[in-house]
This record gives structure tokens, C-alpha cells and sequence, in this order.
């Protein structure tokens, strides 16, 4: 096996130019299919975590009526409907896929916040319980955080994000400052931020949307207090942190379950539902990769084509070596040993130009992402694929050449001398 791969190199190296032509047109696919295997897997993980954030793992569960949201300030809850209070977050917490829950309410921020008369365009305001910081993974970068008093005492106290602060306070440091929520006073204890920093990429009203919580401030009340604002209750809703991304969907579906687990009747028209972002990813992902897919095929004619260009080229050094071949035939070589010797050389050459393709196709997508802006991803296991792929393009277009050899009569071949 080593002599027939010495062999092979010194072919390749007394025939650099042919050899380097033969091997282009694997090179060429092999490098189309590098750079657009990891850009799209570059694609898909900057999907993953614009969707999902920085490592948050946060499911929302929330009371839907049929497609949408049920909206308290139209209609009553229906009776079936049970009010959530925490002890159904030891339930939650009990599930093997969450690791912390907790409840909360919200509603649009947009013309009931106000400092003096500098109001807040856009936003959410919270009423959450003593857990809500913790599962959204925030900390408290200037002031306080929220005590067991506030919610007990039902204090008028709030937290607002560096968004808020920036819209209703303009710089000016809020701590200890009184804010009007829906005409009532709410002094800003503290002022909040993500542990970890995470800024989606809106490019479209579809990401507005998606994305409208973390593009707003945010202003964060004791639940106790969200009825005595408001004047009437929302049904609380849940949010869940999953143990990891890959176990949001199914977190988020065993709350939901456990939840509407809860109802006095069957098939009732109000229930919750997860609002699964990992799910929105998978989607998107899938059409992603359905592009890539096709993208991949159609470099996969690359291949072919360099495919037929070794089993040509390897035809041509049949012809040549005939001599050779006839020699060794003579001297007692078997058919066995004299296919080998040519399905190596066509190995090796294929799998020269799959390691050069691999070098190109890399260099290639740092290119691309660079000119783009759009994220790379190399997988190393796309890589070895890739050139073990080249490697059997190698030997399958070879075979042909290498029977070919194998069958020549010693006496014939000889004669060509």
C-alpha cells in the first residue's frame, strides 16, 4: 500500500500541471461546499440566539384564546380558567427540563408611564413576582432590587431597564425618583440590565414584533400590585428557564400541559400555550437548510465534473504506462495488485484536491462573512467529511481506469514498447 502511494506522489509530481488541472474541478466543489455549509450554519446560529438570546433559555407560557392572547380588559376569565398564585411554581420547578420559574403580567407600556410629561413611546410594563429577575437572568446595576416587604406591604415601588431610564429620566439618574404608572405614583427603587448583553438584528416588522420586548424599556411593578393599578386582573402568566436550549420545547410543553391540566372541563376554547422561540428558530432553520440543501447539489455537479476529469486523466496514464503495466504482468504482478496501484493514485490525487478544496472553501467563507456581515460556523466533522468524500470520488471514478489496467494482456501491452 505505502509503495503504491509513493508511486502515486511521484506521478503527481512529474505530471504537476496535468495533475493540477485534474484536480481542479474537485477543488472547486469541494471549496463550494465549505463555504456554503458554514455560512449557513453560521446563518443558523445567529437565528438560534437572535430568537432565543444570550443564553437565557426562557419559555413563556401564556393564556391564549384561540390564535391569539387572551386580552382581560375586553372580557372576564372564563370560570374554568384557574388564578395562578406561586404554589403552581413548585409544580413548574418540579419538572425535569426547568430549572426556575415564574410568574408575571404585562401589558404595553405605551401612554400610561409617565415622568412629569415625558412619556414612554414604546415598551412593557411588568408585574412580576420575587423570582422574575433571576429567570430572565437580569441583575441590578444601580439601586435596589425588589424585597419580600414590597410585594408583602403592596408598595408602590418599580424597576425600569437603561431603556426607560433613558426615555423618561434623559440621563439623569432615577433612583429614588417618583414615576406615574396609569395615574398612580411609583418611586424607581432600582434600575436594571441582562447579565448577558443581547442585541437582536431587526431587519424586518416581523423581527419588530418578535423582538418588541427587547427593543422597549421595560418597567417592572410587584404583582400585587398590577389589579389596584389597572382595575382589573390579567391572568398571570409564566415563564420558565429551561436546563438548556435544547430542552426548551419540551419544558415549554410540559408546563403548558401541567397548566391547562388544571381546568375543570374538557377541550375548553381558552387554554396556554409556550410560546416556543426555539421552535420559530427550528422553522427558520429548516428553510435555511432546504436552501443549502440545493445549493449543495448544485455543487455537487462540481465534483462530478472533476470526478470525470480524473477517470480521463486516469485513462491517459493507462495508455501511457502500458509498457509498464506489461512489464510488471510478466514479471508475475496480479490484477489485484495492478488495480491497486491505480485506484491509489486516483485516491490520492482526489484527496489532494479535497484538502486543498477544504483550505479554499474555509479562506472562501472568511471572505464572504467579511464582504456580508453574515456569521460563519467550520465544522470540523463537514471537513473530514468532505475530504472523505473527495477520497471516494477518487476511487469510484478510478475503478474504471483500474480494470482497464488490470485486463491488459502482458503480451499485448508489451508489444507497445
Amino acid at each position: 500500500m505505502w509503495e503504491n502511494i509513493r508511486e502515486a506522489f511521484d506521478g503527481i509530481r512529474s505530471h504537476k500541471l496535468r495533475s493540477a488541472l485534474t484536480m481542479l474541478g474537485i477543488i472547486i466543489g469541494i471549496a463550494s461546499i465549505i463555504t456554503i455549509s458554514s455560512t449557513i450554519m453560521g446563518t443558523n446560529e445567529q437565528i438560534k440566539e437572535n430568537l432565543i438570546g444570550a443564553g437565557n433559555n426562557t419559555v413563556e407560557i401564556v393564556l391564549y384564546q384561540g390564535d391569539y392572547p387572551f386580552d382581560a380588559s375586553y372580557q372576564s376569565l372564563p370560570e374554568y380558567v384557574p388564578v395562578l398564585d406561586r404554589s403552581i411554581k413548585k409544580e413548574i420547578n418540579a419538572i425535569p427540563e426547568i430549572a426556575a420559574s415564574s410568574l408575571f403580567t404585562k401589558r404595553d407600556a405605551y401612554g400610561i408611564i409617565w415622568n412629569g410629561t415625558t412619556g414612554m413611546n414604546q415598551g412593557t410594563v411588568y408585574g412580576v413576582d420575587e423570582t422574575f429577575l433571576s429567570v430572565y437572568g437580569y441583575v441590578i446595576r444601580a439601586g435596589r432590587g425588589f424585597v419580600d416587604k414590597d410585594f408583602s406591604g403592596f408598595r408602590k415601588v418599580c424597576l425600569i431597564d437603561r431603556i426607560a431610564s433613558e426615555s423618561l429620566f434623559l440621563g439623569e439618574s432615577p433612583i429614588g425618583k417618583t414615576i406615574e404608572i396609569a395615574g398612580e405614583p411609583y418611586t424607581v427603587v432600582g434600575e436594571f440590565t441582562q447579565s448577558s448583553a443581547f442585541q437582536p438584528t431587526i431587519t424586518s416588522i416581523d423581527d419588530y414584533y418578535t423582538y418588541s420586548d427587547h427593543s422597549g424599556g421595560k418597567v417592572l411593578i410587584p404583582i400585587e400590585t398590577w389589579s389596584v393599578l389597572f382595575k382589573f386582573d390579567i391572568p398571570a402568566s409564566l415563564v420558565a428557564r429551561a436546563t438548556g436550549t435544547d430542552a426548551m420545547t419540551q419544558a415549554g410543553k410540559a408546563a403548558a400541559d401541567l397548566l391547562n391540566g388544571l381546568y375543570t372541563v374538557e377541550n375548553p376554547e381558552v387554554k396556554y400555550k409556550s410560546q416556543d422561540l426555539l421552535e420559530q428558530a427550528k422553522q427558520l432553520q429548516e428553510l435555511s437548510n432546504a436552501t443549502s440543501r440545493q445549493l449543495i447539489w448544485v455543487a455537487g455537479i462540481s465534483l462530478l465534473v472533476g470526478g470525470i476529469g480524473v477517470m480521463n486523466i486516469m485513462l491517459v496514464s493507462v495508455t501511457e504506462r502500458t509498457p509498464e503495466i506489461g512489464l510488471k504482468k510478466a514479471l508475475g504482478a496480479k490484477r489485484r495488485k495492478i488495480s491497486m496501484q491505480f485506484l491509489t493514485e486516483a485516491g490520492v490525487l482526489t484527496c489532494i484536491g479535497g484538502m486543498l478544496g477544504v483550505l479554499a472553501g474555509i479562506g472562501l467563507a472568511y471572505v464572504v462573512s467579511r464582504v456580508s456581515g453574515v456569521p460563519i460556523f467550520i465544522s470540523w466533522y463537514i471537513v473530514v467529511l468532505t475530504v472523505a468524500f473527495s477520497f471516494v470520488v477518487g476511487l469510484f471514478f478510478g475503478a474504471v481506469p483500474a480494470v482497464q489496467a488490470a485486463r491488459l494482456n502482458p503480451i499485448d501491452a508489451l508489444r507497445r514498447e
